[in-house]
């Protein structure tokens, strides 16, 4: 019987090489795609050998060919952190709306099961703590923010079109904050910023008064969580995340500890970032039987030990 074979949009990012990873050790055919504008070939170079995997560089928002039969695609590509989208404001709309559109219709074209990564952010600066997957959000639509998190909204109602109108078979992943080694020391979030300034000996910025909440999830978690959703039989979005919760401010101090050098300094909140962030995935633990089992302290630590051999 010849193997499964399954397409990893993004497959160069920071989720996506870990993924990559996930399937290759399952014993799948992985074809990886990417157009490396915030991913790293170094991410997946050591897969490059692998007979079972293959690499195309190509922009998905642009038609989207593959030759080979599919049995499952995940749709990993976009910009992720505030940095990169608000740089790429019109490439992020894009990867979230055509890109999900050329990968819907590729699914449905190949009899593929397909993936997509959706975000906390659909949930904006939400109003109910913590975060359920029936809340519908409290977002600004022309806000700064909004290039990401109406993308997402828009790609999370066109995956739903597909599974009503063509009978797809789709899931939709919600990730909240997550990290581990592979992320960018500059890609603007709270973790690899504060151990990239910590590391250089600069101060920690602290955006607001650092009272604002994140629950942070270590990647090989997440990763799990993802490949149980995709097994199974559920199409409504499913929250993926640790609901362990720590202020901004909390959170740095721990940082500093870790590296042993470092000062916070304070600036202005930016608009329509969001004050409490923490998951409620009490459907994730009732239907695929997943939880975080990678406390923050272990994973921080083994993060760190990656930024001092990049950094």
């Amino acid at each position: 019987m010849s193997k499964q074979t399954v397409l990893i949009t993004g497959a160069a990012g920071f989720i996506g090489s870990h993924l990559c990873d996930k399937f290759i050790s399952k014993g799948y055919k992985v074809i990886g795609m990417d157009n490396l504008i915030t991913g790293n070939l170094a991410n997946i170079e050591h897969l490059f050998k692998d007979a079972n995997f293959e690499f195309y560089h190509h922009d998905v928002s642009k038609f989207v060919h593959v030759p080979d039969n599919l049995d499952y695609i995940l749709h990993f590509a976009s910009p992720a952190s505030p940095i990169d989208y608000l740089k790429m404001p019109i490439q992020t709309m894009k990867v979230g709306s055509l890109g999900t559109h050329n990968l819907l219709g590729l699914a449905k074209a190949k009899n593929a099961r397909i993936l997509v990564a959706s975000t906390s952010e659909v949930y904006g600066d939400p109003l109910i703590h913590p975060q359920t997957e029936d809340y519908w959000g409290n977002v600004n639509p022309i806000g700064p923010r909004g290039v990401y998190d109406e993308a997402k909204r828009f790609q999370e109602a066109l995956t739903m079109a597909y599974h009503n109108y063509h009978g797809l078979q789709t899931r939709i992943v919600r990730i909240f904050n997550t990290y581990g080694p592979r992320m960018r020391l500059n890609d603007g979030r709270a973790l690899p910023a504060f151990f990239g300034q910590a590391m250089r000996g600069e101060d920690l910025t602290i955006f607001g008064d650092g009272s604002q909440t994140r629950s942070f999830c270590y990647v090989s978690d997440l990763v799990e969580g993802i490949y149980r959703l995709l097994m199974s039989d559920y199409h409504l979005p499913v929250n993926i995340g640790n609901p362990q919760e720590i202020t901004i401010k909390d959170f740095a101090e721990e940082v500093i500890k870790m590296v042993g050098q470092g000062k916070i300094s304070y600036q202005p909140l930016p608009q329509d970032d969001p004050k409490q962030r923490r998951p409620d995935i009490s459907k994730a633990q009732e239907i695929l039987g997943w939880q975080p089992t990678i406390d923050r302290a272990e994973g921080v630590k083994l993060t760190y030990e990656y930024f001092q051999k990049v950094i």
